[in-house]
């Protein structure tokens, strides 16, 4: 079941997981005790903002700042937070 995102909720990076930046894979990534998920490039913009201090709305604000010619991603960001959370590597702060 998908769970609500509100745009005041803020999230970090769900525990026994790391996000990085992987040289070698050449993109960023989520390191957890089972493996490693390679993300895409828009994934990995989203989630190096999520720091359990950024709010979902500062999350989008930023990268529509960042990306000013990409349009409305707001819907775009919001189903990544989904994403992520539904996958459990993010948990609410």
């Amino acid at each position: 079941m998908t769970q609500k995102i509100e745009l005041s909720d803020i999230y970090k990076i769900a525990p026994h997981h790391r996000f990085q930046w992987e040289e070698a894979q050449n993109c960023y990534v989520i390191l957890f005790p089972e493996g490693m998920i390679k993300l895409n490039p828009s994934a990995g913009e989203i989630l190096n903002l999520v720091d359990g201090k950024n709010s979902v709305e500062n999350v989008v604000t930023l990268l529509k700042e960042k990306f000013k010619d990409a349009g409305d991603i707001e819907k775009d960001i919001i189903s990544m937070f989904e994403f992520a959370l539904n996958k459990a590597w993010i948990s609410k702060e």
